[in-house]
């Protein structure tokens, strides 16, 4: 073969992987571009199933990681939201193996409870939420007859005084709203009530950690809730 032909195959064969590289390069490009907003557009239409959501945004660094399921960070913000607490725990389920995930909404009704000012973090498998309610709402949300007071929230728990038929007894008690081997649950406190036990969440996905609430507003009272847990 004579070296012009060589020549013209090393320089064939230079021209193809160039080709190729540019390709690759513009699928990459295209692909950075282009998932994050269709991942956006999927998780938008799975938030607003529920609701009302104004903005979804996706991040992954590289783009083509989100084929595979791998999300580097999520943010949603929504004006309103309706759902059970097993549908919050399937939403955050779904999520689990995004890395960030922020959530945001102006209202919120969980069950029986509306909520507003609302948020969610999850940090690898750690959950932060708060909301608030204002005081017709928690006394909206209860059973007909029971009503309650905030006294103190500290170490993850939260006491009150209930009045009404609660754990059965037709009587003002004092309870105490905690975590409890991942479920949330409450108890009244003082003998001969002590051993008596409520679960108001427990779900196999999500550990309860910690529960919080602290009054708000002089005119019109508000309580701040929180709570932190973990997705197993």
């Amino acid at each position: 073969m004579s070296d012009s032909c060589k020549a013209w195959g090393v320089g064939r064969g230079r021209r193809i992987g160039a080709w190729l590289a540019g390709a690759i390069a513009l699928a990459l490009v295209l692909a950075q571009l282009l998932l994050p907003r269709i991942a956006a557009s999927v998780v938008s239409s799975r938030v607003g199933h529920y609701g009302k959501v104004e903005s979804a945004s996706v991040e992954a660094w590289p783009a083509v990681k989100l084929l595979w399921g791998s999300v580097d960070s999520v943010h949603v913000r929504a004006k309103s939201l309706a759902l059970s607490p097993q549908q919050a725990v399937k939403l955050l389920w779904e999520a689990r193996g995004t890395a960030s995930v922020d959530i945001s909404a102006q209202h919120v009704r969980v069950g029986s409870l509306q909520l507003s000012d609302a948020t969610l973090r999850k940090r690898g498998s750690a959950l932060t939420a708060q909301a608030s309610a204002s005081d017709a709402d928690v006394r909206a949300a209860l059973p007909n007859g029971l009503e309650v007071q905030l006294l103190r929230s500290e170490g993850g728990q939260v006491e009150v005084q209930a009045s009404g038929a609660l754990f059965g007894v037709g009587a003002s008690v004092k309870a105490v709203g905690l975590a409890s081997q991942g479920k949330l649950v409450a108890h009244p406190l003082g003998l001969p009530l002590e051993g008596l036990q409520l679960t108001l969440f427990s779900d196999g996905h999500v550990y309860v950690e910690g529960v919080g609430a602290r009054a708000e507003g002089a005119q019109r009272l508000s309580y701040r809730l929180t709570m932190r847990a973990s997705l197993r």
